[in-house]
């Protein structure tokens, strides 16, 4: 997208912006100790992987190295864990990737599905490719990283987290009119707060994926579920008959799914009209 950032390739890109060394990078990991969060980086090179792993508590793999797999490789004997990304890829390439990956030893490996355009236009992010990742790969983690311009909602990445991804990658910065080739397409703090609260929200509603009776449902279920009441006067030694019963509240008695079962019995002792009927009085 050269109207935010004129430089026509990507040798002069890294040119005018890439001034990062060793020592740079071990300034922000030493800041990242004080702050107690995981400082990550990604290598494109055997040295830079070399000297990143005193640093890094997780190696970052892009998606240009996918099938690089001598070098995925080598990082892999490493032991770290390793985030794969996997834009413009297909499902072969990426699973040739996790094999050399799972082969080498590294077990802790997250798949980051991942559109490689940047940006990436909404209609092109491609979200279902989660599920499927999840499907295709049940023992790894599935994580998303993401290119698209941020929306006010932050909808995007929320839609990721409730698909599944348990890692969420995207660009930060502190300001977007900042020149760059990503400024204008990361977010800031406030969309990495608007979308936090809304993965809190979303962790705290999803609840089971097993259906039961929750306990504050307890009460409710017990007053607002039917019971089989009487319509009128019983006296012992009488049949029930589907005149004499009617559906009501409270949930308290003998259930209407029993009605079959009730029909025909005797009642035990009289009953007056409007009594819920339970098992002990047939």
């Amino acid at each position: 997208d050269l109207t935010k950032e004129p430089t026509t390739t990507q040798h002069g890109l890294f040119q005018k912006h890439d001034r990062f060394n060793k020592e740079d990078y071990q300034v922000l990991c030493n800041y990242s100790r004080d702050l107690g969060i995981d400082f990550m980086s990604t290598p494109f090179d055997y040295e830079s992987a070399d000297y990143l792993y005193d640093m890094i508590d997780i190696y970052k793999i892009s998606s240009s190295d996918l099938t690089n797999t001598p070098f995925i490789e080598y990082i892999a004997k490493k032991g770290k864990p390793i985030y794969l990304s996997t834009g413009a890829s297909y499902i072969s390439e990426i699973e040739k990737a996790v094999r050399v990956i799972l082969d080498a030893g590294c077990t802790n490996l997250c798949v980051m599905h991942c559109v490689l355009s940047y940006p990436t236009k909404d209609e092109d992010a491609n979200l279902g490719m989660i599920s499927h990742l999840k499907t295709i790969f049940p023992q790894l983690e599935i994580g998303y990283s993401d290119h698209t311009l941020p929306d006010p909602s932050m909808t995007i990445l929320t839609a990721a987290y409730m698909l599944g991804a348990t890692v969420i990658e995207k660009h930060f910065t502190l300001d977007k009119t900042m020149p760059g080739n990503d400024h204008y397409h990361a977010m800031d703090h406030n969309d990495l707060r608007r979308a936090s609260e809304n993965f809190e929200l979303l962790s705290k509603v999803y609840g089971s994926n097993i259906k039961s009776v929750l306990p504050c449902e307890t009460i409710p279920r017990r007053e607002a579920r039917r019971s089989l009441v009487i319509t009128n006067n019983l006296s012992a030694g009488d049949k029930i008959k589907p005149e004499h019963l009617m559906s009501k509240r409270p949930g308290t008695g003998i259930s209407p799914e029993y009605i079959d079962v009730v029909l025909g019995r005797e009642i035990k002792r009289d009953v007056e009209e409007d009594t819920v009927l339970t098992w002990d009085m047939i």
